[in-house]
């Protein structure tokens, strides 16, 4: 079952295209990741799906309903972190959590206090007083604490240290095992290789590749280290061979992973001594499509 159904949507500011025909599903119990560099739409996209923002082409729906015509409703069943939180400077901690929560009607005092423990959140401090972290934390704990049926989380663990980012992973997963659907926009690569079912990149406003973990790997490349008995001739010519590195005797470097099986056949006929393998990541994806573009993500920036 599809719970955010975007299709062939284009966004323009003027003359400037933001979103270039972007497609994207999130079905039911799935945590789905969306992933690209800063200026590539990501946030334009989550404006849009929150009704915040009118798409110039193309038709987005949340619940089967129009994200755009129909926001109102559809706000009663998701909950929303962004990557910066701005909150009431003179309400304490605890009194904007209870204010989210009520604004859904439903408040579970006994999860509320759970996750307030278990993000080591003081309640009775006046927001003014809060780090970025804390308001992180105050953002996580009324999204987590609500009765949501789908969380649009964009950067939600900006500013938290590393703990804190394990206590928001395991909240992820445990809304995903209760049936709960998950948009995550993330630049921590890791993140969203440990939590997410299916992954999407977009780039300049358009989507590149979308899929699961296991569909995205063929398109990777296997790391290899290799040592062998003989002196090999120049591996560094092998069709499917990238960024090949010498290290005391033995030879690492990067093979794509449709023509592993040929590289491994050309090593073994100078006697293979040593072969360690690395399996392809999301991080060899990312930077693969975007090798030669401009500097990477850094923390805490934001995307058109």
């Amino acid at each position: 079952m599809s719970i955010i159904e975007v299709k062939n949507v284009t966004k323009q500011f003027g003359k400037f295209t933001a979103l270039d025909g972007v497609d994207m599903q999130v079905n039911k119990g799935e945590v789905y990741g969306f992933i690209g560099p800063n200026g590539a739409g990501k946030s334009t996209t989550i404006r849009i799906l929150l009704g915040i923002i009118k798409a110039s082409k193309g038709s987005v729906q949340i619940f089967g309903k129009d994200a755009w015509q129909e926001a109102v409703s559809i706000h009663e069943r998701i909950a929303y972190v962004p990557g910066d939180v701005n909150l009431w400077p003179n309400l304490t901690g605890g009194e904007v959590i209870d204010l989210f929560t009520k604004l859904r009607g439903k408040v579970d005092k006994g999860r509320r206090e759970e996750l307030m423990e278990r993000f080591e959140l003081d309640p009775t401090k006046k927001c003014r007083t809060y780090s970025k972290g804390n308001r992180q934390k105050v953002a996580l704990v009324s999204a987590f604490a609500s009765e949501a049926d789908l969380y649009i989380l964009d950067e939600p663990t900006s500013g938290l240290d590393p703990l804190m980012e394990r206590v928001f992973q395991e909240c992820v997963l445990e809304a995903k095992d209760a049936g709960k659907s998950v948009l995550l926009s993330s630049h921590i690569l890791s993140e969203v290789e440990r939590l997410c079912d299916r992954v999407g990149i977009i780039r300049q406003g358009k989507m590149i590749e979308s899929g699961s973990m296991s569909e995205l790997r063929h398109l990777t490349r296997t790391n290899l280290l290799v040592q062998t008995k003989q002196t090999m001739g120049d591996l560094g010519k092998i069709e499917g061979v990238h960024d090949l590195e010498e290290k005391e005797g033995a030879f690492s470097f990067q093979v794509d992973s449709e023509k592993l099986d040929g590289v491994i056949r050309y090593l073994s006929s100078f006697g293979i001594e040593k072969l360690e393998s690395a399996p392809p990541n999301l991080e060899d994806l990312f930077m693969r499509h975007y090798e030669g573009d401009r500097e990477p993500m850094r923390e805490g920036e934001q995307d058109a």
